[in-house]
């Protein structure tokens, strides 16, 4: 069930399997920002927000949909070239 107010941090799934998180409500203009799982920017508003029929989920485990990075994009020579730490960047960042 869609809540009556959509919450920053928020994600939900649409009927067709689309996953998104809600990142900002501008109740001035009545839109709702959301981002996509792939990193894509969509708007939403506030009064279509209850017909979309919307169920709440909680956040990806997989956090790299929106990163544009793949582990075979890194510019290094040898497999061994990825940093330790790249597909967690916050062990990347502990050892720093």
């Amino acid at each position: 069930m869609t809540p009556h107010y959509p919450m920053i941090g928020h994600w939900f799934r649409r009927p067709g399997g689309t996953l998104f998180e809600v990142v900002a409500v501008d109740e001035d203009d009545g839109t709702i920002e959301i981002q996509l799982f792939d990193g894509t920017i969509s708007e939403v508003d506030v009064e279509n927000w209850p017909q979309m029929l919307l169920v709440e989920v909680a956040a990806p485990e997989d956090w790299s949909g929106s990163v544009d990075m793949d582990p075979e994009d890194f510019k290094g020579t040898k497999v061994g070239d990825i940093p330790q730490g790249f597909h967690d960047p916050l062990e990347f960042l502990d050892k720093q």
